[in-house]
């Protein structure tokens, strides 16, 4: 068979030829940065072939790809279908990520659905037979005790301490165990999974880790993983599982090390997610959720056994799934609005999510009211041409002086790329110093003056494109007019189902009391590059608070109280949902939103 050598590792793959370099290379967990799962449409796959076949640069690639890269031997490997031997290059290592791991909690009762408590098993006499399933029931006031349990524990006379999950008997232990009770609190979200190891008995949050989320190699949006499911029926879901799965044990391995609490003390998980990434944890068909009318296969809380999906605690643990409002309002959101009290907020208060989707909750007088808006991966660092996670050597704020361009850049690392929060930065800048107008046009070179400072920032090539220069070294990033499109698209979204929340519960701007920015993108945003970019009005950049990762202390909450469950449950029933793109002259107010605002 022929041999793939990837370089600088030496790895030498051996491969059956059908597949394109981008597929064999993950097969084979090389990772490439694949957003778009091979479409050919993000030109993020790139590798350098350094030595064997040759192959014909595709107009996709002479698009996507400079001279000088293609030159170098850069080559986008979703476009190439090797046959023979091959020595290729990465030439993008896996950054280390920031991963927002806190947020918001407010205050509740620790009573958690999960507790032990201890028996005492009797040897029985030939005056008093009693099983021993019958003497543990008796203390503990349950009816019965489930088979596989029973045989599991083998029981014998002695002490023993039960596991109680819901009212009942979920493990049997010899001994008293009544000081080992742990829980992981989880939120998975599309980029980032976070895992928090929780003292039960306490409350304690002892350790967390986080990881970017494994599926990433299946596309880094919601919409481009359900495609990887319907362009493999046989195994794509199970694909998608397996990776999650995998990635929670072993981060649930990482904070068992830490603390030296062994994974069999760990009794109960609690998740919090979007409703896709719910679906693909519990290995449930999510191709419903991409297409119309955008139902979810289902939308209350699962209560099941953590065992059923292969996560490796405790047996007999639980695992709860939180429950969502709809296919794009999800268990996250349903999290964000409990930890917000928002529907005991006096004033009217909206809670945003922003994303590839911008979640949006209106509370007003008690009632809440949701939408979701699709902002497109645009401000996840996709379909943007210098766009990257919030990784180092990500520009995560930008500030545009007449001398030059200052930048902050997470890791204090050489400039890489723009992550989500310095692409709004930076449009905030485009458009204060007047390099874009509202209608999101670069200005023409031409209306310029030649003592213009603003002409040494731009390129213009041989087809009349305009461009920002971010930097020359170590590498040219560009700003291009397609990146100023993507943010606009995401802007109009976002604005249009902001104003159509307001205008359903007939609020005007002058009596919103509050903004509370939630999620790991957010938490990033400052006020200025939100309302500078237009994606809220100026109106509110004043009430704009921050709430951090409320999926998962909503997940700590839950995990830590069976009251916070059945409330978030009444809440998702209660909370009311609009579908935008049913609202009477939307398609004019998403128009309006699109305009950028003019700087004062």
């Amino acid at each position: 068979m022929p041999t793939i050598t990837v370089k600088p590792s030496g790895k030498a793959i051996e491969y059956v030829p059908g597949k394109s370099l981008l597929e064999t290379l993950l097969d084979n967990d090389v990772f490439v940065n694949n957003p778009c799962n091979g479409k050919g449409t993000c030109g993020k796959c790139r590798i350098k072939l350094v030595d064997g076949q040759e192959f014909a640069v595709s107009a996709t690639e002479e698009r996507l790809l400079s001279k000088s890269d293609r030159e170098a031997g850069i080559r986008l490997s979703c476009l190439i279908e090797p046959t023979e031997d091959l020595v290729v290059e990465l030439v993008h290592k896996e950054r280390k990520h920031e991963v927002l791991t806190t947020g918001l909690m407010r205050e509740f009762d620790f009573a958690p659905e999960t507790s032990k408590r201890t028996v005492v098993v009797h040897r029985p006499t030939l005056e008093d037979q009693t099983p021993f399933e019958d003497q543990v029931c008796e203390q503990l006031g349950v009816d019965a005790i489930a088979l596989d349990v029973l045989a599991d524990a083998g029981l014998t006379p002695g002490d023993w301490t039960a596991v109680l999950h819901g009212g009942q008997v979920v493990r049997l232990e010899p001994g008293d165990t009544t000081d080992a009770l742990y829980g992981v609190a989880i939120d998975i979200g599309t980029t980032t999974v976070v895992c928090e190891l929780v003292d039960m008995a306490t409350g304690e949050r002892m350790a967390n880790a986080s990881q970017i989320n494994a599926q990433k190699v299946f596309g880094l949006d919601v919409l481009t993983r359900i495609t990887y499911e319907l362009e493999h029926p046989e195994n794509g879901v199970a694909n998608l599982q397996k990776a999650m799965v995998k990635s929670i044990n072993g981060m649930i391995g990482e904070i068992c090390g830490e603390t030296g609490v062994p994974r069999t003390s760990i009794y109960e998980i609690t998740v919090g997610a979007n409703c896709t990434m719910m679906h693909m944890l519990l290995g449930v068909d999510a191709r419903c959720i991409g297409k119309a009318p955008f139902a979810p296969a289902f939308a209350r809380a699962k209560d099941l056994p953590a065992a059923s999906i292969g996560i490796d605690v405790a047996p007999g643990a639980r695992l709860y799934a939180l429950p969502h409002v709809s296919a794009y309002i999800g268990a996250d959101i349903v999290a964000g609005a409990y930890v917000c009290d928002l529907e005991h907020e006096p004033g009217n208060v909206l809670f945003i999510d922003i994303g590839t989707n911008g979640e949006i909750v209106l509370a007003a007088q008690g009632k809440l009211l949701s939408c979701s808006c699709a902002a497109g991966p645009a401000l996840e660092g996709m379909n943007i041409s210098a766009g990257m996670r919030a990784a180092e050597g990500a520009i995560e704020e930008i500030t545009v002086t007449e001398a030059e361009n200052e930048f902050k850049i997470i890791g204090d690392a050489e400039p890489a790329g723009l992550c989500g929060s310095g692409i709004l930065a930076v449009m905030r800048e485009l458009l204060k110093c007047g390099f874009v107008r509202k209608n999101g046009a670069f200005v023409k070179l031409e209306k310029l003056g030649e003592d213009d400072w603003r002409r040494a920032r731009m390129v213009q090539d041989d087809d009349g494109k305009r461009a920002f220069i971010l930097t020359e070294a170590p590498e040219q990033l560009l700003v291009t007019q397609g990146d100023v499109r993507q943010v606009q698209l995401a802007k109009g979204a976002i604005l249009s189902g902001f104003v159509a929340l307001l205008n359903k519960a007939g609020i005007t701007m002058d009596e919103l009391n509050k903004v509370v920015i939630a999620g790991q993108f957010g938490a990033h945003l400052t006020p200025n590059s939100i309302t500078g970019t237009g994606i809220l009005p100026s109106e509110v950049e004043d009430r704009i608070v921050y709430a951090g990762n409320t999926s998962q202390t909503g997940a700590y909450m839950a995990l830590m109280s069976e009251e916070v469950k059945r409330d978030m449950e009444r809440l998702a029933h209660e909370m009311d949902y609009m579908e935008l793109g049913a609202t009477e002259n939307y398609e004019r107010l998403f128009s309006d939103c699109l305009m950028f605002p003019v700087p004062k």
